[in-house]
């Protein structure tokens, strides 16, 4: 899931190397943080938070497949 994450937002934003991904395990849910230089910050959320979503949907497709369940937090 990580792996996923970090290339996609590799591929979106101006600086690739200041793409950090971490996870955290709760009880049921994997919590994904992302995390991107603060001037790539609005091209990793998009208008209205579209690419953000779109994010999202791709993760829990993901964890769907292997019967999990991930939030995805993009952090500063």
């Amino acid at each position: 899931m990580e792996e996923l994450i970090a290339v996609i937002a590799r591929a979106l934003v101006d600086q690739p190397d200041a793409v950090k991904v971490a996870s955290k395990v709760d009880e049921d849910t994997i919590t994904i943080e992302l995390g991107v230089a603060p001037e790539d910050l609005g091209k990793v959320i998009g208008k209205q938070g579209r690419t953000a979503r779109a994010l999202r949907s791709l993760l829990s497709a993901a964890a769907a497949k292997d019967d999990q369940r991930c939030r995805l937090e993009i952090v500063e």
